[in-house]
């Protein structure tokens, strides 16, 4: 049972439970250099505040319990009434720098707000939202620049009845973080606007998709590459055409090879046609051939990839059945001849090998394993993280943390994505429709999606060594336009995604770019 237990304290909340946490008392804590008791092990169970903490507003709502991250307790938040309350500890003495904040957490969700924040530290507040998480714990980290000499380590509950937090093991201690990646795949854009999709800001002015994007702090585009697609979009041209874009923007540019003529990913790796019932040294040649092909045109035009992806979602492998799992040396073999042309091209541009399921740590070990074992030639690790398939936060996270560490290489999160709404914007009904496949915590909602996006990025920023690169939203711009579907050889199919994109059914940008401006 990981609620926390009802305690008479927790019920008698005080008279100043409405007050806005606008301003922080005189310090009742001694004022120290480093942080204090960022266990909660100080004072046992039961401690309405934990030694070294102070508290304002409704203190009756935050107190130590047993049931501890590390040791034995830890600090919860949680009233039986609406509620809100900032458990916090000041700093002095600080030598100037930057300085990372890091929390085991747990959350109920169901609060107006609930964060970590460094304040009054000289330099503009830092903040991270606790995510939704009510068994597993999960690691955030918030960094500030120290100017003043001092800081304010805090942590805010405004919540409503019976909302909770588990807050534990707070570290203090000079380091950065933040996110070099907030970018999102846009390969759907060109036919989109090809046959007559608008794109419009917050307020209802149309614009470029693009510069919108750019604006909101987007600063990476992902595009995928398919050999001879049947609608002609997804090619060499139309990824030379929409680069230009990208790179004018002031955007990087990821290149996702398929090395098919549709969809590739765990359920199918089928060859493109052109490269059917060629042997697998032929495919070697071919991979090498296309992918030198696509990226000198970039490099010629003054828009060079800075990342590839060596084919997408490749839990399987690749060019079935010749690159499939079942024969890694085959795979190995194809892999490293499209890392070679990679690097031929350009030899900055950074290699990325792409799998399914950041959930599932067991297959990303397995994979990356072979993959050692067999000499396969690579930079960086993506994973694509859907919630509604993909397991829990805490669970990415292991993955995450694992994989940077055991193979000693920057990961990033190559898709994912959340709804804003439910029901469909055309005929085809959406891939996630019903409420029962949303991720507990994260409604179907503007607000929701923009929640599972910072989540998804607070968990990608807090893997350690600054191995965490940043995050891609999968299909931003695809909205619901007549001919535009799901389906490359179908004129008439739709489209299931448009709930999750990144534009409303207005055409409008939603909050959800607000994540982009992520440290």
């Amino acid at each position: 049972m990981f609620h926390p237990r009802r305690t008479l304290r927790a019920l008698l909340l005080p008279l100043v439970a409405g007050l806005a946490l606008t301003a922080l008392p005189a310090t009742t804590a001694q004022a120290a250099a480093t942080l204090t008791n960022g266990g909660f092990e100080a004072d046992g169970t039961g401690a309405a505040t934990p030694t070294g903490w102070s508290e304002y507003g409704s203190t009756g709502a935050s107190y130590t319990e047993s049931g501890g991250h590390g040791g034995s307790y830890r600090l919860t938040h949680w009233a039986s009434s609406a509620y809100k309350v900032e458990t916090y500890q000041y700093l002095s003495g600080l030598a100037s720098g930057t300085y990372t904040l890091t929390a085991w957490v747990r959350s109920s969700g169901g609060q107006n707000a609930a964060y970590l924040s460094l304040k009054n530290c000289g330099s503009a507040e830092q903040r991270t939202d606790l995510p939704v998480s009510t068994s597993d714990w999960v690691r955030v980290v918030t960094s500030v620049a120290v100017t003043a000499g001092q800081c304010t380590i805090s942590v805010t509950s405004d919540a409503n009845a019976g909302n909770w937090i588990n807050v534990d093991d707070l570290t203090f201690a000079s380091g950065s973080t933040g996110l070099s990646v907030k970018g999102a795949d846009i390969s759907s854009l060109a036919k989109s606007e090809a046959y007559g999709g608008v794109y419009r800001t917050s307020s209802g002015t149309a614009g470029d998709a693009v510069t919108i994007l750019k604006n909101a702090g987007m600063n990476y585009a992902r595009l995928k590459v398919w050999v001879n697609p049947a609608d002609g979009y997804n090619d060499k041209a139309h990824v030379l055409a929409m680069a230009k874009r990208v790179k004018a923007a002031g955007m990087k540019l990821l290149v996702d090879f398929h090395y098919s003529d549709s969809w590739a990913d765990p359920g199918k790796q089928n060859k493109p046609a052109a490269w059917s019932g060629h042997t697998y040294s032929r495919l070697k040649t071919d991979v090498y051939n296309h992918t030198y092909d696509v990226l000198s045109a970039l490099k010629a035009q003054g828009t060079t990839a800075d990342m590839v992806q060596v084919g997408n979602e490749i839990n399987g492998g690749m060019l079935w059945s010749e690159g499939s799992t079942s024969n890694w040396t085959q795979l190995a073999g194809l892999i490293n001849s499209g890392y070679s042309a990679v690097k031929a091209v350009s030899s900055g541009t950074q290699v990325a090998l792409h799998l399914a399921n950041a959930g599932d740590d067991g297959t990303v070990r397995w994979w990356f394993d072979n993959a050692k074992t067999y000499g396969i030639n690579y930079d960086v690790i993506g994973l694509s993280y859907y919630g509604y398939w993909h397991g829990s936060l805490a669970a990415a996270q292991t993955t995450l943390d694992d994989a940077a560490s055991r193979y000693g290489k920057p990961v990033f999160i190559a898709e994912t994505a959340y709804p804003f709404r439910l029901d469909s914007d055309d005929s085809l009904t959406n891939i996630i429709d019903t409420t029962g496949e949303l991720v507990s915590g994260y409604p179907a909602t503007t607000a929701g999606q923009l929640a599972w996006m910072n989540a998804v990025a607070n968990i990608v920023e807090a893997v350690p060594n600054h191995r965490g690169l940043g995050v891609f939203y999968w299909e931003a711009t695809w909205t619901a336009v007549d001919g535009n579907g799901w389906d490359p050889a179908d004129a008439a199919s739709g489209n299931g995604w448009e709930n999750q994109a990144l534009f409303g059914y207005d055409d409008k940008a939603l909050p959800a770019m607000a994540w982009f401006t992520h440290r």
